[in-house]
């Protein structure tokens, strides 16, 4: 069995948490929600020697998506996901950035959406895509059940749980996305969230106060 390896790029002000993910055998890589601060992450996969197939996106809000655009320019790759329903905010970039103080945000047109059930890969990993709206309409997260990993982006963190008030956000679907996709989920499926630090499906079960 394949085995991936991440490394986590704090980016834009917000401190979002850009992923480097490769697959060790083959050493290609996916860049999951490069928001912003291109240098940090071009240094990164410069550091990690390993070469980017792939742009996911888990949602479409600035501090994930900004610089996606760019990133595709730069990298010459496409980009993979959300789920459709974001497109309103993919479309909005520009405007998102002047509100939030990233003017170099562009808007971006994924080459292909995400859907539930659907699967990508990165080298020889590959992983099952969960549809999770609440925090964003068209939020997804990454699966991978034989390393038991996830990317969940902005719809749990340790101790929390995303936002539900910006624009297509919902706090009952967001509740219902984490207790029917991920709660199910083994008690050691470890997670990189969109922000702070990292966690598994079982601590959060145990100690979440949102969940108890």
């Amino acid at each position: 069995m394949s085995s991936a390896r991440a490394m986590i790029v704090p980016v834009t002000p917000l401190q979002q948490n850009c992923t480097l993910l490769w697959c060790e055998a083959t050493a290609r890589a996916v860049v999951i929600d490069p928001g912003g601060d291109l240098e940090r992450v071009h240094a990164a996969i410069a550091q990690a020697g390993v070469t980017v197939d792939r742009i996911w996106l888990t949602h479409g809000h600035i501090d994930h998506a900004g610089g996606a655009e760019a990133l595709r320019e730069a990298l010459k790759v496409p980009v993979e996901g959300p789920h459709r329903t974001d497109e309103f905010l993919l479309r909005s970039l520009v405007e998102q950035g002047l509100k939030w103080g990233m003017p170099e945000a562009r808007n971006v047109t994924p080459d292909r959406w995400l859907d539930e059930g659907d699967s990508v890969s990165v080298g020889k990993v590959s992983f099952d895509i969960l549809h999770c709206p609440g925090h964003s309409p068209g939020s997804v997260v990454f699966v991978n059940r034989p390393q038991n990993f996830a990317l969940v982006g902005d719809v749990l963190f340790q101790g929390s749980i995303g936002r539900s008030d910006l624009p297509g956000g919902d706090p009952a679907t967001l509740l219902q996305s984490i207790k029917t996709k991920l709660l199910p989920l083994s008690d050691d499926m470890a997670f990189i969230c969109g922000h702070g630090p990292t966690s598994t499906i079982g601590h959060e079960r145990a100690t979440n106060p949102y969940l108890r």
